[in-house]
């Protein structure tokens, strides 16, 4: 099969879900673009900030994208290239591209307040409790893995490591031009685009060589910096000024691979089970997850990019449609090996040691087809992929902090709520992770937390709409999917790490699976059990005695098990419906 009909395809139907689903989900979700959003309402000048939507989309979309999109896929084609993209397409659409535009509404609706705090409101305090510390530990992770992978590739391609640099320069100036010296934002894009342009020249001509351990020191003191400045001197406009980098990288692979037409060698099924992954299921839909669905992108929509959005009328194109452009990213990393033959893909990824690096080297030649030398192509395109590394690296350090800030507040720890110390307290973690350096270990562990997180967010954005009296059915079915998939990854990681004698591992899966647990038994008795004493008809009433009604006449028998707990949710939403 060439690849190019099936590239074309999963873009024509990313395209019609945005105008399809993605119109659904905004009438699902009650969208009024008259409604004052927290950006304006809290304008601070420092966190809450109404952002033009050009700029917005460039700083969720590549906070999102990471290497996530690019790393999972190329990972997961040992199943065969088919599961992998029927679980991006329709992932995108339905789990993922739901679940980031519902988790950015659910924040706007409360005051761009975190997931945890929607949480704490509708699950109570406890769970709020859980959550943030599950989310500190999925985010040390995240910075962990991301700083380990932009050291590798910095060390693979120095040219990319000077150019990044330099970057950091040019979004200083950029910041510092569009928010106090108020240029026009066209000018200004126009001036960092070029200044971005000789910077890849100098990084070409001038490469830096350090070691991978000297990379992540600097990467980490990076991280802090990103994290404590004001959001439009660093973070903001370093993530706009890298969409471009990220818009020419898809623009010319897409160019290169309609030349190219490369046929797909790589087998489309090779079996339920790998001798590395595991069983497919559920092992490819950790796996995969920027593409299809990230718990991280709820961080995302409901950290930075809640606090910035001008207009709830933007969500849509701001999250729902950077969902479906990062699952044509993860499209384009399958084309970038779908031309190897299984032996070849396997003996690169032993030469190269990460998928950055073998998605670089694939797409650098493809664009050698319109006329970019190879070397060229091959650099730049690393220089592209660690942009997207960089810019979740910076966020994440930055939502990090966001989370400790708000344990220190829900728990009253002044320390914590300083920013300085959230951001080191949690970099101290992820630098003993860091200089690891071994991404493979981690990522498997990091895949589960991730999407145990999404799972989560999906459980709060169920709880409010089903506390608004809104239909939840769309947010409930993906809810329950991720529920079952993770704790059954968790499960079959504790026991794989078990038998290979990894106890460290086993330690954190298992501490990961109880906190999930926990956090879907919280959730459904907040469902089943009313926030205060209220009249009959209140929406909590009816679903208190739908659920008894469902175990009546069965008064011995034991509460549901801790995973039928989501699935109990469920059920007791449907008899509250019953009722209406």
């Amino acid at each position: 099969m060439n690849f190019v009909t099936l590239m074309l395809i999963c873009v024509a139907l990313l395209i019609v879900a945005y105008f399809t689903y993605g119109k659904y989900l905004e009438r699902r979700l009650k969208i009024d673009g008259q409604r004052t959003t927290p950006a304006h309402t809290f304008y601070d000048g420092q966190e809450y900030i109404p952002t033009k939507t050009p700029v917005l989309l460039g700083h969720h979309f590549t906070t999102i994208a990471g290497g996530g999109p690019i790393t999972g896929p190329i990972a997961a084609i040992v199943f065969g290239w088919l599961p992998a993209v029927l679980w991006i397409i329709i992932g995108s659409i339905f789990v993922g591209g739901t679940h980031d535009y519902a988790s950015l509404q659910a924040s706007i609706r409360h005051k761009a307040k975190s997931i945890g705090e929607v949480i704490k409101e509708h699950m109570g305090k406890r769970g709020q409790l859980m959550f943030l510390a599950f989310s500190i530990a999925t985010l040390i992770l995240i910075i962990g893995v991301f700083i380990i992978l932009v050291a590798n590739t910095f060390v693979s391609f120095p040219g990319a490591a000077t150019a990044s640099l330099l970057f950091i320069a040019v979004a200083m100036g950029f910041g510092v031009l569009v928010n106090q010296v108020r240029i026009h934002l066209a000018l200004a894009t126009l001036l960092g685009v070029v200044a971005m342009a000789l910077s890849v020249w100098i990084g070409l001509s001038f490469p830096i060589t350090l070691s991978a351990t000297a990379w992540s020191l600097i990467l980490i003191v990076y991280a802090y910096f990103a994290s404590v400045l004001p959001v439009w001197f660093l973070l903001q406009p370093r993530d706009y000024l890298n969409s471009f980098l990220l818009y020419f990288l898809i623009g010319g692979a897409f160019l290169g691979l309609l030349i190219a037409r490369p046929t797909i060698q790589m087998p489309a099924f090779t079996g339920f089970y790998n001798d590395t992954l595991g069983f497919l299921f559920p092992i490819l839909f950790i796996t995969i997850a920027c593409g299809a669905i990230s718990g991280f992108h709820s961080l995302v929509s409901s950290g930075t990019t809640s606090k910035q959005l001008n207009n709830e009328k933007n969500g849509r194109f701001v999250a729902y449609g950077s969902m479906l452009i990062e699952a044509f990213v993860a499209i384009i990393a399958i084309g970038s090996v779908a031309y190897l033959t299984l032996d070849q893909f396997n003996a690169l990824m032993a030469e190269l040691n990460d998928p950055i690096s073998v998605f670089s080297v694939g797409i650098g030649h493809f664009m050698n087809t319109w006329g970019l030398p190879v070397a060229a192509g091959v650099t730049f395109t690393a220089l592209a992929a660690s942009a997207f590394l960089m810019t979740t690296l910076d966020s994440a350090t930055r939502l990090m902090r966001y989370a400790v800030t708000e344990l220190g507040e829900s728990i009253n720890v002044q320390l914590l709520r300083n920013k300085h110390t959230a951001t080191v307290l949690g970099l101290i973690g992820a630098t003993t992770l860091a200089l690891s350096g071994t991404w493979q270990s981690v990522w498997p562990l990091f895949g589960a937390a991730n999407q145990m997180l999404g799972a989560l967010a999906l459980l709060a954005i169920t709880l409010w709409l089903v506390k608004t009296k809104s239909k939840a059915l769309f947010v409930i079915i993906p809810m329950v999917f991720m529920f079952i998939v993770t704790t059954s990854a968790l499960l079959v990681m504790m026991h794989s790490n078990f038998l290979a004698g990894d106890y460290l591992l086993v330690g954190a899966s298992f501490i990961l699976f109880v906190m999930c647990v926990f956090l879907g038994i919280e959730g459904a008795r907040s469902v089943t059990k009313p926030k205060n004493k209220q009249k009959p008809t209140d929406l909590n009433q009816k679903v208190k005695w739908s659920s008894s009604q469902v175990f009546a006449g069965l008064p011995s028998l034991p509460p549901p098990s801790p995973l039928m707990q989501p699935l109990f949710l469920v059920l007791a939403v449907f008899s509250s419906r019953s009722q209406d």
